[in-house]
């Protein structure tokens, strides 16, 4: 150890550690300035970068020592007035807001340098800083706009801290899914009302960049008749009073959060409001009907007279809680399908908001835990004395998956874990790589399969076709990646156990967590924290689990962290894919017939195998029993494919491959029936007027059928996902000599019936593509030796900013029940690209990602 003297922010600290520790983990662990972030420790994702002499650098890469005599600038030494911060603000920039500080950092040293950037000049500087939400069209608006000064005054936010109060309290009582909701009193309210007349709204969901703490304040705050700047926020704990009413399950995933949350929030607030009404009416001895409540405060409309929200709070927590409630009608609606600025990017822009990774505990130790590498392998050997001997480690104990070191650091408990000399055997798959797995695939589309649709006389239809197409299309394993790694900090003490946890599934972690610390329910705390991230990574428990069941060993509170090597190595991956189409025409050019075989493994057995229909995983063939495009003799068929390699829930789901295959394998049967794209698919959608308005819209914002330059191209693309229609055209250019690709610009039409938070729907949908291109040209897992080869963003990149398009997003509003809007924008843009790539260059590319060796070797087959 050694006395290290840093400069940060103006202030000199004092720090003894190692002097090769990164500054990174001086600056977050041993400081407490949790602003900067730790993303992948080699210098790739750029999270963690700070000022170091007015000029970017990645804090992971910097030994403390190296930094001494250095001026040492984070996101907490930048003004909260400095041009780009407020222009983050002002263009609602941060979606998880993980990466944002690193990005602000960058982009304020870009324009010390040069303060009137190009296009060009900001995706140069800012390419080395990655965003998994995707939100690097409004950094670049951002950017040019705090060039420009065109910054307006911050305005007022709320507090997301939360507030105790004795005041109006009411909840939801645990019902049976899909029953009547049953409002109380209860000690998990969803809504309080303290006598100082705040509003404290309990959000039962993960904030994870979908902007909830926003849009269901909102929501609530308007059928409340609440003032919104005496709204607060704050997280629901795990428990029964706060699962999901419709899916009977505190989660955040499948895109519900604002479509399962709108009908019991404004049941929830109208109450409320009728409460206090009530109380109202009762003090001025006056019909409840002469009152309404508006900006906080009820108020008597024949007199004028108004008594706030806090002065009534007490008075009507003692009145019944009304089951039988009346709506307000959506003209008087303020904030719904309006908008605020979302009051967590202020803190996301300065560092503040606290993710699990930023989560303390006096006394705790850091965890790191060594797992098996290839799959099956098992434990031979490990030496704790070689671990222990490592300054700062405490203890080397053994959990269920694996070997834990704990130390003071964790920087000591990665150090630790390198010099455990842990022995493996070799595994049960020593044959799997990436060849084995795609002839794997290959070999078992020749299986049958099992029917999950059949409608018509398939085979008969074929074999009568007067013409036919086939086609094969194989689609990798996929990492979730969410910049922030997995991470938990958990304290089980005799009888109590507390988590801290970025976790997107609060019920499968208070059960984990109490049966990895040995006790009941009740006793489990589950606080949830903001999250950089899920994707439906976090919709596991694995991370969790890991840090209770060391915690209970060593009695100690323990804070386990992830390195981006052990997140690639032991995610549950998107499940590889392999699909044969068969698609058949009549003499009059009409399509008869589609024969469509999945082979991939099952989510499903693994997690809700009560929910499988036999053999059939429902997310494998989802988007394709419920296409949208009538054929009269239809086929799915399902291939259970068994694999070592765990799978998940990733963004979308099977619609993310599935609709790769189906808008793909529309586009070959348009060109074959030479027919228009656009035209094929309206005719298949004959009848299905919603849907083909929303293509109509996308095809003429896009100036479809407009010629483009030689080597240019656009490509149409249509899913149905999570209650929401999304149509989609990419327009790309294809370099026929090297086989780049550059997708130019992206147009969305989306239906998803009513929006609540247009700026937010925006985003959401602008990320999603930007994912789903991510996915589509450069993303997937390799495999060697019976382990994952993947390890980190020199191997698995993500799309950067250089390589983001311009995205359009226009919305079709319509009267249709409410969709989500977290998952439907990124099945549509692989097949989009795909389908734009051969427009531009003849190039049919039927596997994914979309690299320039693919292009090439399709160029050559074609």
């Amino acid at each position: 150890m050694a006395n290290v003297s840093l400069e940060i922010n103006g202030d000199i600290y004092e720090v003894d550690v190692e002097p090769d520790t990164p500054l990174l983990w001086v600056i977050r662990e041993h400081l407490g300035l949790t602003g900067t972030k730790y993303g992948c420790g080699i210098g790739r994702c750029g999270t963690c970068t700070v000022l170091v002499d007015g000029k970017a650098r990645r804090s992971c890469q910097m030994p403390a020592e190296q930094a001494q005599g250095k001026k040492i600038v984070t996101i907490e030494g930048i003004p909260e007035d400095h041009p780009i911060k407020r222009a983050w603000v002002a263009e609602q920039v941060p979606q998880c807001g993980y990466c944002q500080p690193g990005q602000i950092i960058q982009a304020v040293a870009l324009l010390s340098e040069n303060p009137n950037p190009s296009d060009a000049d900001i995706e140069r500087s800012m390419r080395g800083v990655l965003c998994r939400c995707g939100t690097y069209q409004r950094i670049k608006r951002a950017i040019h706009r705090a060039a420009e000064g065109d910054l307006p005054l911050s305005e007022g936010v709320l507090s997301s801290k939360p507030i105790e109060t004795d005041g109006l309290s009411i909840g939801l009582l645990s019902t049976p899914p899909g029953s009547t909701l049953a409002l109380a009193k209860t000690k998990d309210p969803w809504i309080k009302v303290s006598p100082d007349g705040n509003v404290t709204i309990v959000v039962p969901k993960s904030e994870m960049g979908q902007g909830v703490t926003t849009s269901l304040p909102m929501i609530a705050t308007d059928e409340l008749g609440a003032e919104w700047g005496k709204v607060r926020v704050e997280f629901a704990l795990a428990g029964d009073n706060y699962k999901d009413p419709v899916r009977g399950v505190q989660i955040t995933g499948g895109s519900t959060s604002v479509r399962n949350l709108f009908v019991p929030l404004r049941k929830l607030a109208a109450a409320a409001r009728t409460m206090l009404i009530e109380a109202a009416a009762q003090l001025w001895g006056v019909p409840e009907g002469e009152c309404h409540a508006f900006g906080g405060k009820v108020i008597h409309k024949p007199t004028g007279r108004a008594l706030s929200f806090g002065e009534l709070a007490l008075r009507a927590s003692n009145l019944d809680v009304p089951q039988d409630l009346t709506f307000k009608s959506e003209r008087e609606f303020i904030l719904i399908g309006k908008g605020v600025p979302r009051i967590d990017i202020p803190d996301k822009v300065n560092g503040r908001i606290r993710f699990g990774i930023d989560s303390f505990y006096d006394g705790m130790l850091y965890a790191s835990v060594a797992r098996p590498p290839a799959y099956g392998a098992k434990l031979i050997s490990y030496d704790s004395k070689k671990a222990t001997d490592i300054p700062g480690v405490r203890s080397v104990v053994p959990i269920m998956s694996g070997i834990a070191v704990c130390a003071d650091s964790i920087e000591a408990a990665w150090r630790g874990r390198k010099a455990l000399e842990v022995k493996w055997s070799d595994g049960n798959w020593p044959q799997w790589n990436d060849d084995y797995l795609n002839d794997a695939l290959m070999k078992h589309l020749e299986a049958g399969g099992v029917i999950a649709k059949n409608e018509g006389s398939v085979d008969e239809a074929i074999s009568g076709a007067h013409k036919k197409m086939e086609a094969t299309y194989i689609l990798p394993y996929l990492s979730h990646v969410p910049l922030e790694p997995m991470n938990a900090l958990a304290y089980v003490k005799e009888d109590r156990c507390d988590v801290w946890a970025p976790t997107q599934a609060q019920s499968l972690s208070h059960i984990v967590a109490a049966e990895a610390a040995g006790l009941k329910m009740d006793q489990v705390f589950i606080h949830t924290t903001y999250l950089g991230g899920g994707f439906g990574r976090r919709l596991e428990a694995d991370f969790v689990r890991e840090a209770v069941e060391i915690s209970k060993l060593l009695g100690k509170p323990i804070k386990l962290i992830w390195t981006r090597e052990e997140d690639f190595k032991n995610d549950f991956y998107r499940p590889v894919n392999a699909t044969s189409a068969v698609g058949a025409f009549d003499a009059n050019g009409k399509l008869v017939a589609w024969d469509h075989k999945i082979v991939a493994p099952s989510i499903y057995a693994r997690v809700r195998p009560q929910e499988m229909a036999g053999e059939i995983d429902p997310p494998a063939i989802e988007g394709l029993v419920n296409m949208d495009y009538r054929v009269p003799n239809f086929r799915v068929r399902y291939v259970p494919f068994e694999a070592p390699v765990p799978v998940g829930f990733w963004r979308s789901v099977g619609s993310s491959h599935n609709a790769f295959t189906v808008e793909c394998f529309v586009d070959e049967l348009a060109h074959i029936s030479g027919k228009d794209p656009l035209e094929f698919r309206l005719e298949l959608l004959e009848g299905n007027s919603r849907v083909q308005r929303l293509l109509k819209a996308v095809a003429e914002d896009c100036d479809w059928g407009k010629p483009l330059p030689e080597g240019m191209g656009r490509g149409l693309a249509y899913h149905f996902c999570f209650g929401t229609h999304v149509a989609q055209v990419a327009e790309v250019s294809v370099d026929k000599e090297n086989g780049t690709v550059k997708v130019n610009r992206i147009f969305c039409a989306v239906d998803c019936g009513k929006v609540v938070h247009p700026d937010t729907a925006r985003a959401q949908i602008e990320g999603g593509v930007l994912m789903g291109l991510s996915a589509a040209l450069k993303e997937a897992v390799s495999f060697s030796e019976g382990r994952v080869a993947t390890s980190n963003f020199d191997n698995y990149d993500l799309l950067r900013i250089h390589e983001a398009p311009e995205v359009n997003v226009h919305f079709v509003e319509s009267d249709d029940p409410m969709g989500g809007l977290g998952e439907p924008g990124v099945p549509p843009v692989a097949p989009a690209v795909a389908n734009a790539v051969f427009a531009a260059s003849g190039a049919r590319v039927r596997c994914l990602p979309i690299t320039p060796k693919a292009v090439l070797g399709a160029l050559k087959d074609k």
